[in-house]
């Protein structure tokens, strides 16, 4: 039954689980859940009394804390237009980066953390009250590229940095199991921990090292605290399904699709597998061209989803051709027809309705992949 983002935050907070991963499609909506889930957190604490530190309040009192675009937002550019030289990215006062730099001094660690995902060259210069801060490009010979715009990958990097030092601190502290016994009282209240696809423009290397040491980091976790990851990457969720054992029985229904439908209603269906098995792509390809198949209703564009299965196959497989996996006896004519009907550009070849034959070409190279290169049944 399809629900508002707000009853499937309602459902997210009421089941008990340590971790809960969502997959969602760009578009699907998981930002905003990440917004109606944290508003949902904070009204239900909302009656909860403070502890009477004013300095610290800001952050004693919080139940969740959330990385997603809107957490991007609080980091704005001065790209100083008038003299084209001071760029700098400017820090929106706020209660985690006040605790990460002035309260902890972590700004050390932030760097460590920014170079190992981007470049051990490029430095984060901070200022003195941390409202700001600069890049340089260190050469290697003794030669420094000055107040640098870094790209948005690189910022969406930075900004994620910070954040993991917190949530790091967070479950330091936690982790003493009596509260008079840690460091600081400002996480006592803590519950929930919101992340919201931390891997914009990573390439695959640095996106797995990233959802490794976030799978470490969640592992290390031994209070009551919860996560709720959501992500569009495919490959960001294998690792952490694999990594936190999401695959074990009894912690399968912390997995999800959450699909937004045509009435702007969402669905938050429970999956079973990792991606390959539950929502990638070419699992998506499959299914439609089995529709037409069985339904009779093959038209040309089907041949060209065809050769675009072949092709992501091949790739998963190691295969070098995606018409290595062809049959051999057949492979020559085979490709011929896959390549005529991918690739034509002749408006006389443009032919809506292919012939009998191959519409049975296209069951038979669907069959070979399904029956010989272990496609999940």
């Amino acid at each position: 039954m399809s629900k508002s983002l707000t009853e499937i935050a309602e459902q997210l907070r009421d089941v008990n689980k340590k971790v809960q991963l969502i997959y969602a499609f760009n578009g699907s909506g998981k930002t905003r859940l990440s917004r109606e889930f944290k508003n949902l957190i904070e009204a239900d604490s909302s009656g909860d009394e403070t502890n009477g530190d004013t300095e610290h309040s800001a952050l004693s009192q919080k139940h969740i804390l959330y990385y997603s675009a809107f957490t991007e937002d609080l980091f704005y550019w001065d790209n100083d237009l008038s003299g084209d030289e001071e760029r700098k990215l400017k820090i929106h006062p706020n209660s985690f980066t006040n605790w990460v730099f002035e309260e902890q001094g972590q700004d050390q660690n932030v760097i460590d953390n920014f170079q190992q995902y981007t470049d051990k060259k490029l430095t984060p210069h901070f200022s003195a009250d941390f409202s700001e801060v600069s890049f340089s490009f260190e050469r290697g010979n003794e030669e420094r590229t000055e107040n640098i715009k870094i790209s948005k990958g690189e910022e969406s990097c930075f900004i994620w940095s910070i954040f993991y030092s917190l949530i790091e601190q967070v479950i330091n502290v936690l982790n003493v199991a009596e509260p008079s016994n840690r460091e600081t009282d400002q996480f006592d209240q803590m519950e929930y921990i919101f992340i919201d696809d931390p891997v914009s423009s990573l390439d695959e290397n640095h996106l797995i090292e990233l959802a490794v040491n976030l799978a470490e980091l969640i592992k290390s976790n031994l209070s009551e605290l919860k996560f709720v990851i959501t992500t569009h990457n495919p490959l960001f969720y294998n690792v952490l399904y694999n990594e936190l054992s999401l695959n074990k029985k009894s912690k399968k229904e912390g997995c999800y699709l959450l699909e937004r439908l045509e009435d702007s209603t969402f669905n938050l269906d429970v999956k079973y597998g990792d991606s390959n098995k539950s929502f990638s792509y070419h699992l998506y390809l499959k299914q439609i061209i089995e529709k037409a198949v069985v339904e009779n209703q093959i038209q040309k564009y089907h041949f060209t989803l065809l050769r675009n299965l072949y092709e992501k196959t091949a790739n998963f497989l190691g295969y070098q051709r995606w018409s290595e996996l062809l049959p051999d006896d057949k492979q020559v004519y085979l490709n011929s027809i896959i390549q005529f009907t991918s690739h034509s550009t002749l408006s006389n070849e443009a032919i809506a309705e292919p012939t009998e034959p191959e519409k049975q070409t296209v069951k038979f190279l669907l069959d070979n992949l399904i029956d010989n290169y272990n496609f999940w049944k």
